[in-house]
């Protein structure tokens, strides 16, 4: 797995170099000391992940993963920060970010990464406790103008719940090919991108 770190700290930069690279399993390509180095080392890397800090000087790291994301809408871009800040997480979430997780759980990172690289989302245990407190708002959608069964609505429901394809299939007795063909209709009826995505509009208009 190749990845890019950007963090405004070299001490933190380099400790997760050393610490990732002795896995074995992970490539550090380039590392970046603010957004605007991020965007170019992104531009010029094309890794698998960029792990990046979220406030650093100049460009953050926020706005650094809007410009990639406009450049590219299927960048792996995982957040690495010290801040559990309410808007942070929806402003990570909203952009598309495929992950938010605590430099407190550094344990977390590696499979992190793997999960990230793989197409999933992730968000550390303190995030996704959350994500209902802050993403609800008092309107309802009505799923059924645009098209959405049933069943499209439950695996809603079980995408907002964290819960992975395979997952999904074995608690609605499916298929995994048949839970991706579902999720691919959902994503094209409501015009979202991915299904972190999809689990904030979920939240929001529940």
């Amino acid at each position: 797995m190749k990845i890019l770190i950007a963090d405004d700290d070299k001490l933190v930069c380099l400790s997760l170099k050393t610490i990732l690279e002795a896995t074995g399993e992970i490539e550090v390509l380039a590392m970046g000391e603010n957004g605007q180095e991020a965007v170019a080392l992104y531009e010029k890397c094309k890794p698998n992940v960029l792990l990046m800090d979220i406030r650093m000087d100049g460009m953050t790291g926020l706005q650094a993963a809007e410009q990639i994301l406009k450049q590219d809408p299927d960048a792996n871009i995982l957040f690495l920060t010290t801040f559990l800040d309410d808007e942070y997480i929806v402003q990570a979430l909203h952009l598309g970010a495929k992950g938010y997780i605590l430099k407190q759980n550094f344990e977390c990172l590696v499979p992190a990464l793997k999960a990230v690289a793989g197409g999933q989302s992730v968000f550390g245990n303190e995030i996704v406790t959350r994500l209902p407190e802050f993403l609800a708002s008092p309107g309802h959608f009505d799923y059924s103008s645009q098209g959405i069964t049933d069943k499209e609505l439950e695996i809603i429901e079980l995408v907002a719940d964290g819960l992975s394809n395979r997952e999904i299939a074995n608690k609605l007795y499916l298929s995994e090919g048949t839970v991706r063909n579902y999720l691919s209709s959902i994503l094209e009826k409501l015009e979202l991108r991915d299904r972190t995505q999809l689990a904030v509009f979920y939240y929001q208009n529940r």
